[in-house]
């Protein structure tokens, strides 16, 4: 048997990331000639075509599918091996790019004092929030961002996770509401007002309308928003009431609302950091994850 070609894997990893013969060449200063030949040899390997034409673009076949989060470790790995000893962290002098993917709640309640703490202890850092519209492991196995933050769904065995907090869903609205008058807020006064939800997907079905079924009651649902800071902006100036995480109230639009406890019962969530195994040990993404659980504390 003869051994594999080492060199091979970096080449596959590039081309899955990249699904172009072209971009490859680019990435790893080739010609596209031998791009196309070291493509061929990998057809060769693997025993499948990993790129297909479908219309004027490159697909990946289900096999590359299967392979690229794979090849991409293991290159991850190799890499790591054949690196010199990192020098001690210096975050006065560390200049990095972290990308962070997360909802627009947390980059409101939180982004603030995040981004602060890290230009007090590392000012050559710049923190990239980037949209959470799906739960989805591929942008962390693919490298693609540095750090997810969410709760946690269905991310793959092999994703780390450290919580941060406890979070529980709270009712809110603006000050001038006429409910805003009353010391608590009872399940009937819950659903004689219109609400405005907060779904990425349109669902317009949660846990509060499950709760409030087991209790033969339901809510009217005025308005549908992908955000839940969207849903406080449309609460503060309406008459529709919002359920947010009571952590959201910490954020600008929340501190402007008034606050009852929700007249159900649902569970209680909890909102965790998570990363890819490869840069558990690196020293610049450990300070990047002490640094995000000391500001949700």
């Amino acid at each position: 048997m003869t051994d594999p070609d080492f060199n091979l894997l970096a080449a596959l990893d590039v081309l899955l990331s990249e699904k172009s013969v072209a971009g490859a060449a680019k990435r790893l200063k080739l010609s596209a000639s031998a791009m196309s030949r070291t493509l061929t040899r990998l057809r060769q390997v693997t025993g499948d075509p990993l790129l297909v034409r479908a219309g004027r673009n490159m697909v990946l076949t289900p096999h590359a599918e299967s392979l690229q989060a794979r090849a991409k470790n293991v290159v991850s790995e190799m890499r790591a091996v054949l690196e010199a000893s990192p020098a001690p962290l210096s975050l006065s002098t560390l200049e990095k790019r972290f990308t962070l993917r997360t909802n627009e709640g947390f980059i409101d309640t939180f982004g603030p004092a995040l981004v602060n703490a890290a230009a007090r202890e590392a000012p050559g850092v710049t923190l990239e929030f980037v949209a959470k519209p799906e739960k989805d492991a591929r942008f962390l196995r693919e490298g693609r961002v540095d750090l997810e933050i969410g709760v946690l769904k269905n991310m793959g065995p092999e994703i780390r996770l450290q919580a941060l907090f406890r979070d529980r869903f709270i009712v809110a609205l603006a000050k001038n509401h006429p409910l805003a008058a009353f010391a608590d807020m009872s399940r009937e006064q819950f659903v004689s007002v219109g609400h405005v939800i907060t779904s990425r997907r349109g669902l317009i079905r949660g846990p509060v309308d499950d709760a409030l079924a087991a209790c033969g009651m339901r809510r009217r649902i005025a308005a549908v928003v992908p955000g839940f800071s969207a849903a406080l902006a449309v609460a503060r100036d309406s008459q529709l009431i919002a359920v947010v995480p009571a952590s959201c109230l910490q954020s600008a639009a929340g501190k402007e609302m008034v606050a009852f406890p929700l007249p159900v019962s649902t569970p209680e969530i909890t909102v965790s950091q998570m990363w890819h195994p490869r840069q558990e040990h690196e020293s610049a993404h450990r300070w990047l994850r002490q640094l995000v659980r000391r500001v949700c504390r």
